[in-house]
């Protein structure tokens, strides 16, 4: 987000990306300043004319005064010196000044390095040392560093000045961190503060300031009334702060807030509601009180309770007698055979290593004492009501999640492309999967996401079967491995229209990191709740919900047409907000692999909590790793702490390598990467928005579309389009790593998928640059030299992007393992076939190229008895008991993978031997087996 004119641009500035991540744009600046400031010394000394040079370097300066007023560093009394250097032509010292700070600014020194603020030269003693005392005291100078906004409108700069003096006045060598302060005297600027700032850790707002900012910022104002549910008319002065409050949790809500009252504090304090105001102080009676505050909130986010017991656990000397030999490391360090295992892991992971849950440790099953504590601050940070973590991955969690919620006979709507973890998940807890199917996306051999639409329909379907009452949950993947992203609010509130009590189980394995990007978290899970929750208890919802009623009645399926092109709503009174979410902490966040979050919001958790136990307890190892939970522990804290800036800065690098390949003229004649228009098709983009480096795009495009869209494309799952290149994905993969080093995951037929995370730099994404463009210069020298060479090339080409194979949809469970065959739904039993293949004389193999496939497949004979998950696409093209489809087997012999899971090429397709399935027809038509599966006893009309 920039302070400039949000004027539309023909070509995208190199600082527009800087609306995720306004800490990347600011070094930028600086650096450009940097050397703009070098010409100038070149010029002068050479006599040469600077007015162009001066221009340049005025017109980076200007808005850099604005930009460095929201940060503590490089502060005033250096921004002054700069100014003052270059008003006088002392470009020399200009210079010297402006690569300090940008420097500074670059590497963060100023955050443990107390030369950073100094003003003159290395000689210049008088004075500096007086300043530094002021910013540093003669502590620790490694201790964490932050910066605290004040929003107060002093009206002098000597008052402001007076005011940061005396904070640091206050710093005491027993205090675990340092901070300075930055003041700012507006609502506006406050908000825009918080953006900008990502070193804030926390806000102390004081009574009396303006509203309006003193910078002319029309993207600012765009921002607060797309964030804000009230006008700034509509509200007097002595309510800003609370408000104010409000409005930076909606930004950071990691951040503390602390509120200075002048007036009556004790009616204020006893009428707030914001989760984020820690604390309200009267006046400013007791300065040491806000610094001991300050402390302490940022303390609680610091604090690992795990992590810290653990450390304090390898400290101390222990006798053990458990089983576990390398816990201390003896039967490592002490061996003649293994030493080099224990020295290339250091001796710190056997230390800390432990079978008991006594002596400062605690049980991960039963926990009662820090994993406890860390469970609770991790849901606090994540924005849950409860928080588990997971250490068999969140394959496991998927499990666990599903099996505390979904009995057998329960209907799941889930998406026939999630992850496999889901379809085993309901094997075992006997859900019956009604698949929905994601949009294709043909071209790149993958799928996107499940409409909205198609959701609807499945449960005003199943509402005329007369089998709502079965539907138990809704599974979906966000975002998807190919980064498509739900608009997770609108999708619950219409399906909470039509079953009120439907319990959501959102996928966000690749997302841990949402909740700390302000455009990521209106599109999870957690979010969501938040907002849903806030939205139903307001008097405003109730009317437009009356309204509503009024208009449509009750939902009823004969009038489906209606409702598909509806936004529905659900009633107020009879709503439960029920949303489960796993999330693979490893994948995106600073955590071993393995780990991973179970995160709970459900109205209902009284009486779900036994049965989520018991699942717990059913898939959970009863020895954990001990260094897994610890890096749980510690993922959290960073998150809380920077994750604002360091998701801010995994989206501005995706930002800046899409723009780069897809602008470079011989890059992208070879490698593309897909826009936001090639991934999410028209009908889904109400907003109209296609890439983010488009002409004309500003940060307020890009928020009316994550805002309205029903998809949209998390701008860090980059699809690296290969086919025009020659390359298939799994061979462009192969030769990434094996040529340069570069490691990816997933691949496509024509695309491989690259992703920014919280690990990445610049460099990284400079190295993958530079290496796609030595590709391409390469293709491009030798297909100019050899004729034949291309036509073969373009033949492959043609291959790879145009012959591409139809996805197949899921056909259909075979009518043995359906309740109602006549039924409009295609719900089915996949756990009867799933077992029904663990006896060999149940199944055959038929090979995949023969013609006694495809009279099987003609007859409808041809029934799975196997998950078949290719990889690519790494979707399960059948499921047990699904009749396979001519379809499905057209595009497993156009496959050209090697791997394919639950196929043996040798042997053929598993099959359930036609015979069989009359028996287990009849067998799942019993009556008691029917009754079996009931929720609950209550009689359902059938459809005749």
């Amino acid at each position: 987000m920039s302070t400039q004119s949000s004027k539309t641009s023909k070509s995208p500035s190199r600082y527009s990306v800087g609306m995720f991540s306004a800490g990347e744009a600011r070094c930028d600046r600086w650096q450009d300043l940097a050397h703009a400031a070098q010409t100038l010394v070149a010029q002068s000394a050479s006599g040469s004319s600077t007015k162009e040079t001066l221009a340049k370097v005025e017109a980076l300066l200007a808005p850099l005064g604005v930009l460095e007023t929201f940060h503590a560093y490089p502060g005033e009394a250096m921004m002054s010196a700069l100014k003052e250097a270059l008003a006088r032509s002392d470009y020399s010292t200009f210079s010297r000044l402006t690569n300090r700070i940008a420097k500074a600014v670059i590497t963060g020194s100023y955050r443990r390095s107390a030369t950073a603020w100094k003003v003159g030269e290395e000689g210049e003693k008088e004075g500096n040392d007086r300043l530094l005392k002021d910013y540093f005291d003669t502590g620790d100078l490694t201790r964490p560093y932050f910066e605290v906004l004040i929003v107060s409108d002093d009206p002098t700069p000597e008052q402001v000045r007076q005011s940061r003096a005396e904070l640091r006045q206050l710093r005491r060598p027993e205090d675990p961190f340092v901070y300075e302060a930055v003041t700012v005297p507006s609502f506006e600027e406050g908000i825009l503060g918080v953006v900008m700032n990502a070193d804030l850790q926390a806000v102390v707002i004081r009574d009396n300031f303006r509203f309006k900012s003193q910078f002319d910022a029309p993207l600012l104002r765009t921002y607060l009334a797309q964030h804000l549910s009230f006008e700034p008319g509509s509200m007097e002065p002595k309510d800003y702060g609370v408000a104010l409050a409000r409005a930076i949790r909606k930004i950071r809500p990691e951040l503390d807030v602390y509120l200075i009252i002048d007036g009556a504090v004790e009616k204020m304090a006893s009428h707030l509601d914001s989760k984020n105001i820690r604390r309200v102080f009267y006046g400013i009676e007791d300065l040491m009180e806000i610094h001991l505050a300050l402390m302490e909130g940022v303390n609680q986010r610091y604090d690992t309770p795990y992590f810290n017991n653990l450390k304090n656990y390898a400290r101390r000397p222990i006798g053990t007698f458990h089983a576990l030999p390398v816990a201390r490391g003896k039967s490592v360090f002490n061996s003649h055979w293994i030493r080099d295992f224990g020295h290339f892991y250091g001796a710190n992971i056997f230390m800390a290593e432990s079978s008991a849950t006594t002596g400062g440790l605690d049980s991960l099953l039963e926990p009662t004492g820090n994993i406890k504590v860390a469970h609770e601050k991790a849901a606090r940070a994540f924005g849950c009501q409860q928080l588990f973590f997971g250490t068999n991955g969140t394959s496991t969690s998927n499990k666990i999640a599903a099996q505390a919620i979904v009995r057998p006979g329960d209907i799941v709507l889930v998406d026939r492309n999630c992850h496999k973890s889901h379809h085993y998940g309901l094997v075992l807890c006997g859900g019956q999967p009604l698949y929905v199917e994601a949009y294709p996306l043909t071209e790149y051999s993958m799928y996107g996401a499940v409409p909205l639409r198609t959701i609807k329909k499945a449960l005003l379907d199943l509402k005329a079967e007369g089998r709502l009452d079965r539907a138990r949950m809704l599974l979906l993947t966000n975002c998807t491995f190919d980064g498509h992203v739900y608009n997770v609010q609108r999708f619950m509130e219409e399906v909470l229209a039509i079953k009120p009590d439907m319990v959501f189980l959102w996928d966000e394995a690749w997302y841990a990191y949402n909740r700390f990007s302000p455009f990521h978290r209106m599109r999870s899970a957690m979010g969501a709740c938040e907002a849903l929750r806030e939205k139903y208890a307001s008097e405003a919802y109730r009317a437009e919900y009356n309204e509503f009623k009024k208009k449509h009645g009750k939902i009823d399926p004969k009038n489906e047409k209606q409702l598909l092109n509806t936004h529905l709503l659900p009633d107020p009174d009879a709503v439960k907000i029920r949303v489960y979410a796993t999330t693979s902490t490893h994948k995106s966040l600073s955590c071993f692999r393995q780990g991973s979050y179970i995160m709970v919001n459900d109205d209902c958790w009284e009486s779900t909590e036994a049965s989520f136990k018991e699942a717990f307890f059913a898939h959970t190892s009863t020895s954990p790793n001990l260094q897994l939970i610890a890096s749980l522990d510690v993922a959290r804290r960073q998150a809380e702490l920077e994750g604002y800036e360091l998701v801010g800065r995994s989206i501005e690098l995706s930002l800046i390598l899409r723009r780069e390949v897809n602008k470079h003229p011989l890059i992208s004649k070879y490698f593309r990467i897909a826009t936001n228009a090639q991934m999410v098709p028209a009908e889904h983009r109400a907003s109209g928005f296609e890439d983010f480096h488009a002409d004309g795009v500003s940060w307020k495009t890009i928020y009316d579309a994550w805002a309205t869209d029903e998809f949209v494309l998390d701008p860090t799952r980059i699809t690296l389009l290969c086919g025009s290149a020659g390359f298939d994905g799994t061979q462009f993969k192969g030769l990434l790593a094996s040529r340069f080093d570069i490691q990816l995951n997933k691949t496509s037929r024509n695309s491989v998928l690259l992703q920014t995370n919280i690990n990445n730099t610049r460099s990284d994404i400079a190295y993958l640059i530079k290496v796609l463009a030595d590709i391409s210069r390469e293709l491009d020298r030798r297909l100019s030299i050899d004729p034949d060479e291309k036509a073969a090339f373009d033949a492959r080409v043609k291959s790879l992007v145009t012959d591409v194979p139809d996805l197949p949809n899921f056909s259909r469970f075979h009518d043995a393992f359906r309740e109602d065959p006549r039924g409009k739904t295609n719900e089915g039993d996949m756990r009867t076939p799933f077992f029904l293949a663990y006896d060999a004389e149940n199944c055959t193999h038929v090979r995949l190229n023969s013609k006694e496939i495809d009279d099987m497949v003609k007859s409808g004979r041809a029934v799975s008895a196997k998950f078949v998950i290719p990889y690519p696409p790494g979707f399960p093209i059948m499921v047990p008991g699904q009749v396979i489809t001519k379809e499905t087997i057209d595009f497993m012999r156009k496959l050209d993978v090697k791997e394919i899971h639950g196929y043996q090429a040798a042997l053929g397709l598993e099959l359930i031997k036609p015979e069989k399935l009359g028996a287990s027809r009849r067998k799942n038509a019993s009556p008691s087996r029917r009754a079996s599966r009931r929720v609950t006893p209550k009689k359902r009309t059938r459809k005749a």
